[in-house]
């Protein structure tokens, strides 16, 4: 091939399943360097994932690897189903043993581990710093009512609707009916508003009326801010739901651990699991994980011109 053009490989993985065609895809380019930022912008618009993750060398010897994330219209600084796939990815190039690597984020250099599991691997996500932001102001919440076609009775009584982040925030909103979940057809328009005036483009609705006794969470995330309607299965947004649900007082721990299993994307045919695990230090959560499984569609190769 002439000098002028670098083929980069590209690997589609479904995170959360180990069924192709369901849990949240992602694009994934193991090694990026050599990529400028406006063709990884290009890549992430052209896979036309909610987000591609570029696997990038070390710029310190402070972390392993460096991983910059990308949705179709902007650069996040992380995110939780493409840190599973990007990390499924290089275990399964490289076939890793059980180990631990530190990633390089826009949230901070963060843990990663990589836990072989019959013949495949499970992934374990340490998320950034958990912050609470203020509850929504009352005429904010009557907005959300608004563009979830949703009444104020409900909102589940016990979850205040509040900004929570473990790196990129998301608003939280429960409601009480799993039935009501199911039917949200949200109006983005004023989502993608509210969002820019709350500062905060990403809407998580979640319900703990579960069916299943072995699922807590049940969950549909919107975000049409950041060019994202409907998220199928999002680990930035279960990750702050599990500080929120020990902050709050929500569930039953004790004292130093909890974890639940959370399950989203049923109403649009992409179903995935994760499991949540929150470290807690004087009933305060302290530290949030997540841990999910991937499998890859395919792998491809993208062809570009040298920067």
């Amino acid at each position: 091939m002439h000098d002028k053009y670098l083929q980069f490989p590209v690997y589609q993985v479904d995170a959360f399943t180990r069924e192709v065609f369901r849990g949240n895809p992602a694009g994934v380019i193991p090694h990026a360097d050599g990529l400028t930022e406006s063709q990884m912008q290009d890549i992430a618009r052209e896979l036309n994932n909610s987000e591609t993750a570029f696997i990038l060398k070390p710029t310190s010897t402070d972390h392993d690897v460096w991983v910059r994330f990308f949705t179709p219209y902007t650069e996040v600084p992380i995110c939780g189903h493409a840190t599973i796939s990007a990390h499924y990815v290089r275990a399964r190039i490289e076939k890793l043993p059980a180990c631990r690597v530190l990633q390089r984020t826009g949230a901070g250099i963060l843990p990663v581990d990589i836990v072989p599991d019959n013949n495949d691997y499970k992934i374990i996500m340490t998320q950034g710093k958990i912050r609470f932001g203020p509850l929504l102001e009352h005429n904010h919440i009557q907005t959300l009512l608004r563009a979830l076609d949703l009444n104020s009775e409900d909102i589940d009584d016990r979850c205040p609707v509040q900004v929570v982040s473990t790196g990129h925030g998301k608003i939280m909103i429960g409601i009480k009916r799993k039935e009501q979940l199911d039917a949200l057809t949200p109006d983005m328009g004023i989502l993608k508003e509210l969002g820019k005036e709350i500062g905060c483009p990403g809407f998580y609705v979640f319900t703990l009326d579960s069916p299943t006794p072995e699922i807590l969470v049940h969950g549909r995330m919107f975000a049409p801010g950041i060019g994202i309607n409907e998220d199928p299965v999002t680990g930035n947004a279960n990750g702050p739901l599990g500080a929120y649900l020990v902050k709050h007082r929500l569930v039953k721990h004790n004292g130093t651990y909890f974890q639940f299993r959370a399950r989203q994307g049923e109403t649009i045919r992409r179903p995935g699991e994760m499991n949540v695990m929150v470290d807690i230090e004087n009933n305060e959560p302290s530290r949030i994980r997540i841990a999910g499984e991937a499998v890859i569609v395919f792998c491809a190769s993208i062809t570009t011109a040298c920067p």
